[in-house]
């Protein structure tokens, strides 16, 4: 099946149309009695198959009645739906709950991850997510509670037999991250998670030196059903690239990275001694 042309600006705004709808407690029936138009016409908006004129927006909108906030966001990522490629600003932290994110992640078939810094966020344990967001700047305390929840959804998500493969620079592996009990139980973690069948790790060694993924980090999503898209995370913002040429770059340091990086078993070998370093 051929993928449908979409945006991850159209998804999103075709799942806030899904999601206003469902919270108004109406039937199709009723929306399209009040919309003025065919119940098969509100169903195909609701999958997706068609779309809405900003003026029948609007009017749907008005019937479902969301919170103020929702509606005036849905209404300025419509003229905008069908732009490839999203930059998200935030303020001086990015959101407690990266529902962009969160909901792409769940929609893919397919994560490749690229971390030389620090682990992934999708194989973190609570203590170690903890011990970074202590570090922060930018993250308020009062907060970190909350965003440990959302990391945890996160991670729940490759449950869902998400075919995954990490690239983890050994720097990362061996930066100390809160106390050594701390880096221990990580360590533990990752060994575990390695040992999922549709997990896989690579660790970039150091004795590798210059590399293609010294450009920064990067996750790629791939869909059964869309373009692939690749999620950069920054300080206060997050970035979804859709070019077909940008993503062809990307891929292109991935296969980069899988030339240079130990093989999963030598990975698995190089995580198990530092678990006892």
């Amino acid at each position: 099946m051929p993928r449908r042309v979409s945006t991850t600006r159209g998804r999103e705004f075709g799942e806030g149309v899904r999601a206003v709808v469902a919270g108004s407690g109406l039937s199709s029936r009723q929306v399209a009695e009040l919309v003025d138009c065919d119940e098969s016409k509100v169903s195909e908006v609701l999958n997706g198959k068609v779309y809405l004129s900003r003026l029948e927006v609007a009017v749907l909108l008005s019937v479902c009645r969301p919170e103020a906030a929702e509606r005036n966001r849905l209404l300025a990522l419509y003229p905008t739906r069908h732009v490839l490629g999203w930059w998200q600003q935030y303020g001086k932290s990015a959101p407690i709950r990266p529902s962009t994110v969160l909901a792409h992640v769940a929609m893919a078939k397919e994560l490749i991850d690229w971390q030389p810094h620090a682990l992934p966020v999708f194989l973190r344990t609570d203590d170690y997510a903890r011990e970074l967001m202590i570090a922060s700047a930018t993250v308020p305390q009062e907060e970190i509670d909350e965003r440990l929840r959302v990391q945890a959804e996160m991670r729940d998500l490759l449950r869902d037999r998400l075919d995954c493969t990490f690239f983890i620079h050994e720097f990362a592996l061996r930066l100390q991250v809160g106390e050594p009990a701390v880096q221990a139980e990580q360590m533990l973690h990752l060994t575990m998670m390695a040992n999922w069948a549709h997990v896989k790790i690579r660790v970039v060694p150091a004795s590798a030196g210059a590399h293609a993924g010294m450009t920064g980090a990067f996750t790629q999503l791939k869909f059964p059903k869309y373009e692939p898209v690749v999620w950069l995370e920054a300080l206060n913002s997050h970035t979804f690239v859709e070019m077909k040429d940008s993503i062809a770059g990307y891929e292109a340091v991935a296969g980069k990275l899988a030339e240079v990086s130990l093989c999963e078993q030598a990975s698995l070998d190089m995580i198990n001694r530092l678990q006892r370093w």
